[in-house]
């Protein structure tokens, strides 16, 4: 199904995980995808020849220089973006009892997570305003809704602000033909619930009632869903992707 057909998306963070899933999915719904990665070149090649439709972009998203050279040159490959997907995103823990790596984690984790996502949003409105509309889709997490356990607080508060951030984005430009919506998922099956595991962080499938983490595929088909346009008046809202853990 080519319901994509003629849009072009950037997805931060796209040659692993969710972000791969949601690479592949927009390419075969037929959108064109700049797939920006920071160290996984190898992945966001092998992505791009074998998805056909993408441009791999490389970026570290903690530089605001290069989160402007990213946009520039994603906007530049078709003339256009019509729908921006903030996936990026790292989860770093420390303990309140680190007072060394503090301040480090959380400047790292909030840069990544939510200034650089900020960033690009500003540059879609902008680039939206001109073009009569556009979307954006920042993927957040049930973190921002219920917390996270206490190391990772970083990335909780990375993720709340996210979804506030999404939120007055839709109520400010929707007028303007602005979308933008919020994916929330929890644990998902990726290298970075594997790494939470192998950190001791237990069984996270225990905690959740359909018994299993969510696959990076789901994930990916509600980003499709709603780059598709079908659901408009849906703008503000949170979709929620944690298997029932928990619900707001």
């Amino acid at each position: 199904m080519d319901f994509l057909r003629d849009r072009v998306a950037l997805v931060t963070g796209g040659s692993r995980g969710i972000g791969e899933a949601i690479v592949r999915t927009l390419c075969g719904a037929g959108a064109e995808v700049v797939l920006h990665y920071n160290r996984g070149e190898k992945e966001a090649r092998k992505i791009a020849s074998e998805t056909g439709h993408c441009l791999c972009v490389r970026a570290d998203l903690e530089d605001a220089s290069s989160v402007e050279g990213l946009w520039s040159e994603a906007v530049g490959w078709r003339g256009r973006i019509d729908v921006l997907v903030n996936n990026a995103g790292i989860y770093e823990p420390v303990s309140v009892e680190d007072g060394g790596r503090w301040e480090e984690v959380w400047q790292r984790t909030l840069g990544i997570n939510l200034i650089s996502a900020a960033d690009l949003c500003r540059k879609a409105i902008l680039h939206f305003r001109e073009r009569g509309g556009g979307t954006i889709i920042n993927v957040a997490s049930r973190a921002a809704f219920r917390g996270d356990d206490p190391e990772y607080m970083p990335y909780a508060a990375s993720k709340g602000g996210m979804v506030s951030l999404t939120r007055t984005i839709a109520r400010g430009f929707a007028r303007e033909g602005v979308l933008a919506y919020t994916v929330a998922p929890g644990f998902v099956e990726t290298e970075m619930a594997r790494e939470f595991v192998r950190r001791g962080g237990g069984d996270p499938a225990r905690e959740i009632p359909l018994g299993s983490l969510a696959p990076p595929q789901e994930v990916a088909n509600v980003v499709a869903f709603l780059a598709s346009g079908a659901v408009r008046h849906a703008t503000g809202a949170t979709i929620d992707i944690n298997g029932a853990s928990y619900v707001h």
